[in-house]
């Protein structure tokens, strides 16, 4: 069923075992939520549903490139797919427990004006108890291109003081906050400050609290908090003690070149204990 917020339409889905909002600007995800369990998926309360902007909260798509453009930072900070109208294809109940919505998106003339690639997108989305994730990039053209991308998960968490994730351990990674590479992560990743984390060669499931994040097409994680200083000065984000972000993601030397023809799926599998 199609639903309107402010300025956007949004798909509301229910199953008997969840239930699923996403607005079809962005094809984004920005409530889910298993019966009888809290809601997976942080959402700002000063998040925005206008044409244009992207929601602050959910699972905003990354793409083709993550964080701002190589070379010309007027361009949409991380691609245009997140503020992009997308179509819904269609929703398939496959079992009693599973259901299947796909989104699509084409390469246009407005594409094409901000990125000089003819590309197909298609957004495969699971619910069930489980939120499966299935993002396919294609290359519909005939130039090569190279692009980057993630699916910038933000997760609802109880408090991120108190929280430590695992599975990174003896991991290396970029930290945006201090511009340093090849840090080692020792232990549990902790939250004292703001963190802003690039992590190479992930293969592990990562757990935080009662939630299991599994990565499959990609190496990186992109570990978001940006803590009480920075959250002071964006207005579309209400708190910071209640989200994390753990982004399946391209990015770094982990960049995906498409020639012709090809596709890439990059999946995030999200679970609730």
């Amino acid at each position: 069923m199609n639903n309107t917020i402010d300025e956007l339409q949004y798909l509301h889905i229910q199953t008997n075992q969840s239930s699923i909002k996403i607005a079809l600007q962005g094809a984004h995800i920005f409530d889910f939520k298993v019966q009888g369990k809290k809601s997976l998926l942080y959402l700002s309360k000063t998040a925005r549903f206008e044409k244009g902007f992207p929601i602050r909260g959910g699972v905003p798509i990354c793409w083709p490139w993550f964080g701002p453009h190589s070379h010309d930072t007027c361009l949409p900070n991380h691609g245009f797919a997140r503020i992009s109208l997308w179509e819904h294809v269609k929703t398939e109940v496959l079992s009693e427990d599973k259901t299947k919505i796909t989104l699509r998106l084409n390469s246009s003339n407005k594409t094409l004006s901000l990125w000089p690639f003819e590309f197909s997108l298609s957004y495969e989305i699971y619910i069930s108890d489980i939120l499966e994730l299935h993002l396919i990039s294609k290359n519909t053209g005939d130039k090569d291109f190279v692009f980057s991308q993630a699916l910038h998960t933000y997760l609802n968490i109880d408090d991120i003081s108190t929280t430590k994730l695992k599975g990174l351990e003896n991991t290396n990674f970029y930290n945006k906050v201090d511009d340093t590479y090849n840090n080692i992560q020792e232990g549990p990743v902790s939250f004292k400050e703001e963190v802003d984390r690039v992590y190479e060669g992930v293969h592990n499931t990562l757990k935080i609290q009662n939630i299991k994040v599994e990565t499959l097409g990609s190496n990186t994680v992109v570990i978001w908090n940006p803590g009480k200083e920075l959250t002071q000065k964006m207005p579309d984000l209400s708190s910071y003690t209640d989200m994390l972000c753990i982004e399946s993601a391209s990015t770094l030397k982990d960049e995906i070149t498409l020639k012709s023809g090809q596709t890439h799926r990059l999946t995030s599998i999200i679970t609730q204990e």
